[in-house]
């Protein structure tokens, strides 16, 4: 804290109340800070080479959401970091991930943490998931002249909706354009094969332990197919982050716990590379 900084927070933008929204006061304040800003022309080849992450996945069970993301990024065709960590705790009873251009959308998550928080210090009260969902979108929204030039950044958003004591995932697009999406859903470039997966694993009513393993094996599935999303790296023990959301508020799960789960999918896939098969399911009869 320098006499520059003491002056900036004698100014009237510091010393009222204002809005309780903390991206649009920065804005008014700092639009230097805000993710993406800046306005410079790069080449599609700089936007390439820059650290990217994916895989995200979520799905939701019968007392909540869990997500999960592998752990590897990329630039170009390298491997630029492989424990890189891309789901987090966006508050209490939420979380979020992303996928894309990874310096803006650690700075995205950073932001959407800090608006939250700054809501409900303002307000006194937190925002309903809903709310929380619409106010990411805005931001995404701001960041679309980077997204032109190639920083694209794709958040998933999932948590607890304690007034209706279920589960939600949304989704976005670089627009900002959010969908609430239903029972399960994945993001990056792993997720066409991701989302395969969940399709024949995933069965409505899961315990949290259930939708755990399928959304390791929907992880897993990726890594096959896709070579920016990286598997279970046992012998450096790095593991995906899994994280739930229940009424019990937000939980990541220890480092040990999703090394049992990525031990149990590795050695199924020794006999089964393939992975596990769906049930077949009985006709239904005509009504």
């Amino acid at each position: 804290m320098g006499s520059d900084s003491n002056a900036r927070l004698m100014t009237a933008s510091y010393l009222t109340a204002g809005t309780s929204s903390f991206s649009e006061f920065l804005t008014s304040t700092a639009p230097e800070l805000l993710p993406g800003a800046g306005g410079v022309t790069v080449s599609s080849t700089v936007a390439r080479d820059v650290p990217h992450g994916t895989t995200i996945v979520a799905a939701a069970f019968s007392g909540g959401v869990v997500m999960a993301g592998d752990r590897r990024a990329t630039a170009g065709n390298m491997i630029a970091q492989r424990d890189i960590e891309k789901v987090f705790r966006s508050d209490e009873f939420s979380c979020i991930g992303i996928a894309g251009a990874a310096g803006i959308g650690i700075d995205l998550v950073r932001l959407f943490q800090v608006e939250l928080e700054h809501y409900e210090k303002i307000e006194g009260r937190a925002l309903s998931l809903e709310g929380k969902a619409n106010r990411l979108a805005g931001m995404v929204r701001a960041n679309l002249g980077a997204a032109m030039q190639g920083f694209v950044v794709v958040p998933l958003f999932a948590g607890y909706d304690t007034d209706e004591g279920v589960g939600r995932i949304f989704s976005y697009d670089p627009t900002g354009g959010r969908y609430e999406e239903q029972r399960f859903h994945s993001i990056g470039s792993g997720s066409v094969f991701a989302r395969g997966s969940l399709k024949k694993l995933y069965a409505d009513g899961m315990e949290s332990a259930e939708a755990v393993m399928a959304c390791m094996q929907a992880l897993y599935d990726a890594a096959d197919d896709d070579s920016a999303t990286g598997g279970p790296d046992m012998a450096r023990r790095i593991y995906p982050i899994v994280v739930t959301v229940t009424a019990d508020g937000y939980q990541r799960l220890p480092e040990d716990v999703t090394g049992s789960y990525a031990a149990a999918v590795v050695a199924e896939r020794m006999t089964d590379p393939d992975g596990p098969h769906s049930s077949p399911q009985p006709p239904r009869a005509a009504e």
